[in-house]
């Protein structure tokens, strides 16, 4: 079985420029990259306190904009050293919501989505 761990959690953001200043200026996170999604309209900002082998918060702007007051967390990541052999696993388990393929970002880092139990969106995440 493939390697993984806790790898992001991804919330959902209005104003990316606001939301990265709060989360540098305030909490003390360290913004690790910015990216345009390959997709052409969501914006992707990773922020973490060091390292590459950390848990990190991933800002996501332009995927939903009707964010209840609270805000909203989008999702969580599970890190794997073998997307292919996730992807093929759960695909096998039947889950609800599999996405069709494995999506590769520009920054060469490749994921897919499904959905847990009550509606929760959970990713597996190969850097």
């Amino acid at each position: 079985m493939a390697k993984k761990r806790l790898d992001h959690v991804g919330i959902m953001v209005r104003d990316m420029d606001q939301s990265i200043s709060f989360y540098t200026s305030v909490i003390g996170l360290e913004l690790k990259g910015r990216m345009m999604h390959s997709n052409g309209v969501i914006e992707l900002a990773f922020l973490g306190f060091q390292g590459d082998e950390e848990t990190e918060v991933e800002l996501i702007q332009g995927y939903n904009d009707n964010l209840p007051e609270e805000g909203k967390v989008h999702h969580f990541a599970v890190s794997t050293d073998d997307i292919e052999e996730e992807y093929a696993r759960v695909k096998g388990l039947n889950v609800p919501q599999l996405d069709e393929d494995i999506v590769t970002l520009p920054n060469g880092s490749r994921y897919f989505f499904f959905q847990g139990p009550e509606g929760e969106r959970i990713e597996f995440f190969q850097r």
